[in-house]
């Protein structure tokens, strides 16, 4: 498999600090884009001027992807803070279509819950006529914003899906502004339990969070933990995904660029 056939990225990192830094950082390693992260402060919507970002991308012939604030909940119960979460969402769909950014990235919200004395009930799923109709209504306002522009809302997977999420990302799925995020990291950690529907749904896989595992430990650097990469690498190339090699520290990203150029 012929790395430059594809598109590889990294998340942005603690260690780097400044924007600049880490521009730099993804042009040294020969990487394609970087995954701003808006959980941190000097990614947030206030702090992002499309014409710096785009001058620091022409100057290293890179280009970005966003992932979304890990907190959002476009669905909570309380209006205030739902529509909080979707004026966010629809602002980053303004700032991509400045900076040509072609995929968000975005983690589905469990949301509350409440614990019995035999079990655990995730309001979601309690009140589930709501929380889809939520969904439903998020899911038309990113169509309108969005529009003819090629821009996917990419859902990842996290810690393993509830049935009411998989209830939710088909309806998001119905939209064609709405796609997958394969993140094979998480799915070892969670033993597995989303790779069946993320491939019933593979035609709208278009972005692959690749690190390695060891039991349920995340986020290592490729070839150091216990999982089959190059069966991931090769997904990614059959239906032309974009990787984030999404370890945390500068030298497990080096260390993965040097696995992908191994092996790949």
């Amino acid at each position: 498999m012929a790395l430059e056939v594809m598109s590889f990225g990294m998340p942005t990192l603690i260690e780097t600090s400044t924007f600049p830094e880490c521009a730099k950082l993804c042009a040294e390693l020969g990487l394609d884009f970087i995954e701003l992260n808006m959980n941190m402060p000097q990614y947030q919507l206030q702090k992002i001027d499309a014409d710096y970002f785009r001058s620091i991308a022409e100057k290293h012939g890179i280009y970005y992807t966003i992932h979304l604030d890990e907190n959002l909940n476009v669905c909570d119960f309380n209006s205030y803070v739902a529509e909080a979460y979707r004026k966010t969402v629809a602002d980053t769909i303004e700032i991509a279509k400045q900076l040509n950014i072609k995929v968000l990235n975005m983690h589905m919200a469990k949301g509350v819950y409440f614990t019995l004395p035999d079990r655990k009930v995730l309001l979601f799923s309690e009140y589930k006529e709501q929380y889809l109709k939520s969904i439903a209504d998020f899911r038309d306002m990113c169509e309108i914003a969005i529009g003819e522009n090629d821009i996917k809302i990419c859902i990842e997977n996290c810690d393993g899906y509830e049935d009411f999420q998989k209830e939710a990302i088909e309806l998001l799925l119905k939209s064609k502004v709405f796609a997958l995020t394969f993140d094979v990291g998480h799915n070892h950690g969670a033993g597995g339990t989303d790779e069946k529907f993320i491939l019933k749904h593979k035609d709208r896989l278009k972005h692959i969070h690749l690190h390695d595992a060891q039991d349920s430990k995340n986020h290592l650097a490729l070839g150091i933990g216990e999982m089959d990469i190059e069966k991931y690498l090769s997904l990614a190339k059959e239906l032309n995904c974009r990787v984030v090699l999404e370890t945390k520290t500068i030298d497990g990203l080096k260390q993965s660029m040097e696995w992908i150029k191994k092996n790949a």
